[in-house]
């Protein structure tokens, strides 16, 4: 593994920057693509909206200044993409963000990557009622076992407004599989 100082550096020179960028999808490619994933829940979008995060990544390298950890700058950049693609999703289809969130959680049923069970799939019908910072707090310290401090950085957030959201999150989730 690569210190991140050093790949970003080598991110930055020209002569080094094609295979610091192969280290770097190499890296990170998974755990953002179940990131994004779990917004998108479409396989085929997420791969879509991995592949836009990763040219933002390569066309704006030289603007991330290091105020932050790489892997939560590009945690940012793929949230953004994430919820980008979702909203112009919705705008093509001609139809709410939320109809949009229940036709998703509905076409998992026949996505064959979606290997979740009943109860998996009552969980992201849950999920898709939260309002979209809960559901990516929820996301981010449940499935991706994140620390808030960590996704404070992602989210731009304060780790009080996040556990807030989180706590809240959970409380509806609750709710909603109770009433199912």
């Amino acid at each position: 593994m690569i210190a991140e100082e050093t790949l970003v550096a080598e991110l930055k020179h020209k002569d080094s920057q094609a295979k610091a960028f192969e280290v770097l999808v190499n890296t990170y490619k998974e755990r953002l693509y179940w990131h994004v994933r779990r917004i998108v829940l479409n396989h085929d979008d997420a791969d879509d909206v991995l592949q836009n995060t990763f040219i933002k990544v390569y066309r704006n390298i030289e603007g991330f200044k290091g105020d932050s950890k790489l892997y939560s700058w590009m945690y940012r950049i793929a949230t953004n993409e994430s919820l980008t693609f979702l909203k112009q999703k919705s705008r093509k289809a001609g139809i709410s963000d939320e109809e949009l969130k229940i036709a998703m959680v509905e076409n998992l049923q026949s996505d064959v990557y979606f290997e979740g069970d009943e109860i998996q799939l009552k969980l992201q019908k849950a999920l898709a009622t939260l309002p979209d910072k809960q559901k990516l707090v929820f996301s981010m310290k449940y499935f991706q076992e994140m620390k808030y401090e960590e996704i404070s950085e992602v989210l731009e957030t304060s780790v009080g407004a996040l556990k807030t959201s989180y706590h809240l999150a959970v409380k509806k989730i609750e709710t909603y599989l109770k009433a199912d």
